[in-house]
């Protein structure tokens, strides 16, 4: 029975990958940003709607970043990872389907939902983490962890997909209709997917036990979150292998990270159709689901670290192969390439910062690791704006993204693994469970 209900907590923990993947496509990736140019902010100049979009996601991204922590710190204390779910996934919903209010020229109302949405989806996935390394034992937590983003490309492919042909058909099957009706209405779609999924994590995921200091027993929880956030700067040597790995991740997602949203704009300019680009974006969604998969399988035959050296290598080929990219069926394969390491790299991270940290900060950490998610959105893009602009062309721009993948490798090296999760395991020691 207990074997039974352990599978059915990893079922619906992989489940809210599912459910809130949807987001990250439609909302962030290929719906909205369109629909943002092309109606909310129809009434401005096309350069200022593409600054004002951008002002938006850093804007969101800041906010998460500078939350993520400080949260984190207070579930770990209250022990209420879930409710802290509960609440950034309910506003994200909520901010998402109102998007289905937004029609010409409002950019303005646009920008807050898409801010508000964004703090939801990335508030909310600091808790989901940090439930993982509870729901997954040591011995599979590789395995979880690449369950649950091959369900969230699987998830959120099938969702865009359906808003795709949406969007492309409904006025022939619908003569007459509203032409941004399909597109508000992919917007609606996408928060009752995101609530509809993450019913499961909720039912079938129990709340952690509660690890706490004897000291901080009846303490302010704003104020004891502070105080081990303040203990952690402190004491990051103690955690030297984690701090490391984080430096390490924060380098090579930044290539990640670019790869994945400039390359768009970079088909774009090169002369790829508009067809190839959204269809190369969809099939990297169902690629990346087995290649997620087999990534967990790869990492508990050869190691995490092995496995994410290989992805690594993969990436900095295609950042070679994107200087040569002129034709469509190269675009294809090079997005093929992307698909096979994007899942694992990013899945076998997140298992692997897990097995380091206390289980009774995991919140905590997982709001660090979302700092340098967020932030490793920031060197990437601007190294390759600044060779773009430099050059007057982008083929350098794309190549020199190989530089945060070799970085990231050098310093993955200096990792020592086993005695990250020593130290972690002497943390938990510390301290008492709670039963409220």
């Amino acid at each position: 029975m207990e074997e039974k209900t352990k599978k059915k907590a990893i079922w619906a923990w992989t489940m809210y990958d599912w459910g809130n993947s949807a987001f990250a496509t439609t909302i962030m990736a290929a719906v909205l940003p369109v629909y943002y140019s092309s109606v909310a902010a129809s009434t401005l100049a096309p350069n200022i709607a593409t600054a004002r979009w951008g002002f938006t996601t850093s804007i969101a991204a800041l906010i998460v970043a500078v939350l993520g922590p400080v949260l984190g710190a207070i579930a770990d204390f209250k022990g209420s990872k879930k409710r802290f779910l509960s609440i950034f996934m309910g506003l994200g919903v909520t901010a998402t389907a109102l998007l289905y209010l937004v029609t010409t020229g409002d950019w303005l109302l646009a920008s807050i939902l898409y801010i508000f949405g964004n703090i939801g989806f990335s508030g909310s996935l600091v808790f989901y983490d940090a439930l993982l390394p509870y729901v997954a034992g040591p011995d599979e937590i590789d395995q979880v962890s690449s369950k649950g983003f091959a369900m969230g490309y699987i998830g959120g492919g099938l969702l865009l997909a359906i808003n795709v042909l949406m969007i492309m058909f409904g006025e022939t099957l619908f003569p007459g209709i509203d032409p941004t009706l399909m597109s508000r209405l992919s917007f609606l779609s996408v928060a009752i997917w995101w609530f509809v999924f993450s019913l499961p994590i909720f039912r079938h995921v129990s709340e952690p036990p509660r690890r706490i200091l004897e000291k901080e027993e009846g303490m302010n929880p704003v104020k004891v979150s502070f105080r081990r956030l303040g203990i952690t700067f402190k004491e990051i040597k103690n955690y030297q292998d984690l701090f490391l790995f984080l430096v390490a991740f924060f380098l090579y997602s930044n290539g990640i990270g670019t790869i994945i949203t400039m390359s768009t704009i970079y088909g774009a300019e090169i002369g790829i159709g508009q067809t190839t680009l959204i269809g190369t974006l969809l099939m990297v969604q169902f690629v990346a689901a087995p290649f997620a998969i087999a990534f967990g399988w790869l990492a508990k035959k050869i190691g995490t670290k092995t496995s994410i050296y290989i992805s690594l290598g993969i990436y900095t080929l295609i950042a070679i192969g994107g200087y040569f990219l002129s034709t469509e069926w190269q675009f294809w394969a090079l997005g093929f390439a992307v698909a096979t390491v994007q899942g694992g790299s990013q899945a076998l991270s997140r298992s692997l910062i897990g097995r380091m940290m206390p289980k009774s900060k995991t919140a905590e950490f997982y709001g660090f690791f979302s700092v340098f998610e967020k932030f490793s959105s920031i060197a990437g893009p601007f190294l390759f704006g600044l060779v773009s602009t430099l050059m007057g062309e982008s083929r350098l721009s794309i190549v020199s993204l190989i530089i945060f993948f070799i970085l990231g490798m050098i310093l993955l090296t200096k990792v020592n693994v086993e005695r990250g999760i020593q130290v972690a395991k002497e943390e938990d020691d510390r301290m008492i469970v709670v039963s409220d």
